[in-house]
């Protein structure tokens, strides 16, 4: 009986969209048309326009003084220990705007938070920075990208011994 009322709603609701004149190519690939269904360009603009204007911008919940989870709190601090400055730093509260919290999902197709974003360029959540800080890529990648700022030669002082 159950199963009957479930099959009923279902056909209900799938059947004007089964009628629809919707274009054959928007089913080629289902996951990218319904991802990016629910984004408005709008939206994605403002996303682009986010990632695209500051070096380094990452998406997280709460902020690098408060965070709203484990995971941002360590993406936070693993840019910290990176030495990102903070005027080449943005980032973004995903918890005041739900639009950006699951828009930024689906912009990267990437399903967590935080996500960040070097020179325009989606590296990944806490679990990839984590292993990329870890191996010493995530310092190549910022330096490489011009993000940090560069090291200063230590003059090493010659050392006299007492006697």
């Amino acid at each position: 009986m159950a199963t009957r009322m479930f099959r009923s709603a279902f056909r209900s609701t799938a059947n004007p969209l089964l009628r629809s004149s919707v274009p054959s190519q928007l089913f080629a690939s289902p996951t990218l048309s319904l991802a990016r269904r629910y984004l408005s360009q709008e939206a994605r603009s403002k996303i682009q326009e986010a990632v695209s204007t500051t070096p380094v911008v990452l998406f997280m919940k709460g902020t690098p003084e408060a965070p709203g989870c484990g995971f941002s709190r360590a993406a936070a601090q693993i840019l910290g220990l990176q030495g990102v400055p903070p005027e080449k730093l943005k980032t973004y509260n995903v918890l005041e705007d739900s639009e950006l919290r699951s828009g930024i999902k689906e912009f990267s197709d990437w399903p967590t938070i935080p996500q960040l974003y070097v020179n325009g360029e989606f590296v990944g959540g806490c679990d990839i920075m984590l292993s990329m800080h870890q191996s010493g890529e995530l310092e190549e990648l910022l330096d490489k990208k011009g993000v940090l700022p560069p090291v200063a030669e230590e003059t090493q002082q010659p050392t006299s011994a007492s006697t």
